[in-house]
């Protein structure tokens, strides 16, 4: 088995692990709909769904269709992750855990769509009237597997000097 695989498989397996008993705790002990300050004028939990992707895009009850897209888009995500994850050298550790981070985040985030269609959101970040739309788990873990892919990314670009 590739170095890649044996890195990548079990930090996206702990931050499914992690998002799911978070997503299992919140839906046990917060009313739907709820918010509960944590730190007053900055930080809620709340409990809320989301049938769209990260940050409320696509959150309509109007359309269906969305639920059979991000099913979709995370099937091509995976695809495309794995392939990744095979051509990453191995000591490009970087790249494969930016990879591990999206892999677990879009895994955590399917599996509520499976459940329920709904994503189970609850970081509730603000200051005075403005929100960041609320988040969870798997969101934090795509989040900064992206900025590690950037990252990754932008040194692999970089020309090496003398060249």
């Amino acid at each position: 088995m590739r170095l890649s695989y044996k890195i990548a498989a079990p930090l996206a397996a702990a931050i499914v692990i992690l998002d799911q008993i978070t997503k299992l705790w919140v839906q046990d002990h917060l009313v739907l709909f709820t918010t509960h300050p944590v730190i007053p004028g900055f930080f809620n939990l709340v409990h809320v769904l989301n049938r769209g992707a990260a940050f409320g895009f696509l959150n309509r009850s109007d359309i269906e269709w969305q639920t059979y897209f991000f099913f979709a888009a995370t099937a091509l995500a995976v695809m495309i992750i794995f392939h990744l994850l095979r051509m990453a050298r191995d000591d490009d550790k970087l790249l494969i855990i930016g990879l591990a981070c999206i892999l677990g985040g879009a895994l955590g985030n399917l599996i509520d769509r499976i459940k329920t269609g709904e994503v189970v959101d609850f970081l509730d970040f603000y200051w005075k009237s403005y929100h960041w739309p609320a988040f969870n788990v798997a969101d934090i873990a795509i989040f900064l597997g992206s900025l590690g892919l950037l990252v990754a990314f932008y040194r692999f670009r970089r020309p090496t000097s003398g060249s």
